[in-house]
């Protein structure tokens, strides 16, 4: 498995061939087969891969929580809700949610724990979306995903070797 260092180097190094993969699943991929290999390497890649040693996803995205979420990570950390929003959060109007004041997420620890553990939100304890249903129609994000995960990354360059994708040669 590449390194979470390398990842999005190596994402961007085959960012073109990527969008023909991509373009090519649209083409080529049945989605129920393709949600079914999605979570089928999602649950083996992941049942082998320690997140608590990378967590590049919350190094480079801000975390976000939704209204419902402040209550719970209030008392997980032992503060008020107003505390928890003046020290870490900022409110996103347009999303209608709060976000994390910092990158990397201000909930992250040195140890590459998540101070709020197992009450994280729900869309922090489901990146990078990789066992989720309807793929086919999310392949874009997808590239996105896999700038930052290595897992995602993983799975991307499995899936087109199963797909029998062939590479463009170079001359």
């Amino acid at each position: 498995m590449i390194s979470p260092e390398k990842v999005s180097e190596e994402a961007k190094r085959l960012e073109n061939e990527n969008y023909r993969f991509s373009s090519f699943l649209k083409s080529h991929a049945e989605e129920e087969e393709l949600d079914e290999r999605f979570f089928r390497l999602h649950k083996e890649l992941f049942s082998q891969y320690d997140c608590s040693k990378c967590r590049n996803c919350c190094k480079m995205y801000q975390g976000t929580l939704e209204n419902q979420d402040l209550v719970i990570a209030a008392e997980k950390l032992g503060i008020s809700i107003l505390q928890m929003k003046d020290s870490f959060l900022s409110y996103n109007e347009y999303h209608n949610n709060y976000e994390t004041k910092h990158k990397p997420c201000d909930f992250l620890m040195e140890n590459g724990e998540c101070k709020l553990g197992e009450v994280r939100p729900d869309n922090c304890k489901d990146y990078p979306y990789t066992n989720r249903p309807e793929r086919l129609y999310s392949l874009y994000a997808v590239l996105d995903v896999i700038t930052v995960c290595p897992v995602a990354f993983e799975i991307y360059e499995r899936l087109k070797k199963e797909y029998g994708f062939r590479k463009k040669k170079r001359y």
